[in-house]
């Protein structure tokens, strides 16, 4: 039915999603999809024959995805499929934000003589704070940052948010006690800690800087969980060293950054659980299985979300830009060849759109190429 190439180990229970038809591996040639997790892929050149890239994640940094929508090839992410994950790592970012818990333990493991009385005697050094009572200000609240919020609520902390771009579904899953705040600065006025759940791009780039650290409490601690671009390293370790930030625990690990004093470096381990690795690996799965063999989208970067009942006999996909007169075009030429559309769908996602269309009589391959001669149209595959 078809290729599917591996970039990366991919969990096994992902990879079982394809079962019978599919032919998946890395040495795989031609693929109709790649599955991958942290395989850059920005100097590779793509098959005619690739459909689709499934990423076993969250993150596309890896992925040229603007090239692949140019091309015709949806890539499809896994948002939420690690966040308890990720929300767990970040409740121990807060207690080793709170207590010099790494400090201690490497303390404690020079001891060579006499170590319960060198304990009692050189603990004090260690001391640290407790969260309950605390207020946490939680920077995005989409998958992760939304259960964050609710965790910490749980363990007495008072909580506030912002999301300018919260979902309807992530709102309902908010606790109705964590607090909205109107905008970053609030947070930044009013939090004790400040946690950050939001996508690198231009406008997130270095959000954590001079300016904002300025308006921040005295003390703050800063957990950066989400990506190492969305602070300042510069600025940040100036602020450490005034005392302004008490301390910052990031799983991004730089040059910069790594053995300055109140910095606590973990290696990337936010998704990295047996648990968020299937999930991941599934959800990915599931997602190219229902593209190759029915045309939906789900979770594409790169086209908008497209759902069509399977209910005609024919079903094409037509992948094109977004611009006027795409639809006319298409369905035109239909009409020229008597064949009635039974169902349809439509929609776009900046300047780029995809359509499914059904019909009960076949459509031959001499006019799916009139399709594509079409200006704008970039793909078009017929799954029946």
């Amino acid at each position: 039915m078809a290729n599917i190439q591996t970039l990366n180990k991919i969990a096994a229970v992902g990879l079982n999603e394809f079962g019978a038809g599919y032919t998946v591996g890395d040495s795989v040639e031609n693929p109709d999809a790649i599955l991958v997790r942290s395989a850059v892929m920005h100097d590779m050149t793509f098959p005619a024959s690739l459909k689709a890239i499934g990423r076993a994640g969250a993150g596309v940094n890896n992925i040229p995805v603007e090239r692949c929508a140019a091309e015709g090839i949806v890539v499809f992410n896994t948002p939420g499929a690690n966040a308890n994950g990720v929300k767990e790592l970040t409740i121990a970012a807060l207690m080793l934000a709170s207590r010099d818990i790494v400090g201690g333990v490497q303390w404690a493991s020079t001891l060579k003589e006499d170590v319960a009385k060198s304990v009692e005697k050189g603990k004090s050094q260690f001391a640290g704070h407790e969260i309950e009572g605390k207020t946490l200000g939680v920077i995005g609240l989409g998958a992760i940052g939304g259960m964050v919020a609710n965790a910490a609520k749980s363990l007495g902390m008072n909580v506030i948010g912002c999301d300018p771009y919260i979902t309807i579904e992530g709102a309902w899953h908010l606790s109705r006690a964590i607090q909205k705040a109107s905008d970053y600065d609030e947070i930044f006025e009013n939090a004790d800690y400040i946690t950050l759940h939001v996508p690198a791009t231009p406008q997130t780039k270095n959000m954590i800087n001079a300016e904002s650290i300025a308006k921040m409490k005295d003390g703050v601690r800063i957990i950066n969980l989400a990506r190492a671009d969305l602070v300042n390293a510069a600025d940040l370790k100036e602020a450490l060293a005034a005392g302004k930030v008490a301390s910052y625990v990031t799983d991004f690990p730089t040059e910069e950054i790594l053995g300055v004093k109140g910095i606590v470096a973990i290696p990337h381990l936010g998704a990295s659980t047996e648990e968020s690795e299937d999930n991941c690996a599934v959800m990915a799965a599931r997602e190219l299985k229902e593209y190759l063999e029915n045309g939906n989208i789900k979770n594409s970067v790169n086209y908008p979300n497209l759902q069509l009942p399977h209910t005609a006999a024919h079903r094409i996909i037509v992948l094109h830009r977004n611009i006027p007169n795409m639809i006319a075009c298409v369905t035109g030429m239909l009409a020229e060849q008597n064949i009635n559309i039974e169902n349809m769908v439509n929609a776009s996602k900046g300047d780029y759109a995809g359509t499914i269309i059904e019909t009960n009589s076949p459509v031959d391959n001499a006019l799916l190429t009139k399709f594509t001669g079409i200006d704008g149209v970039i793909r078009v595959i017929k799954l029946a």
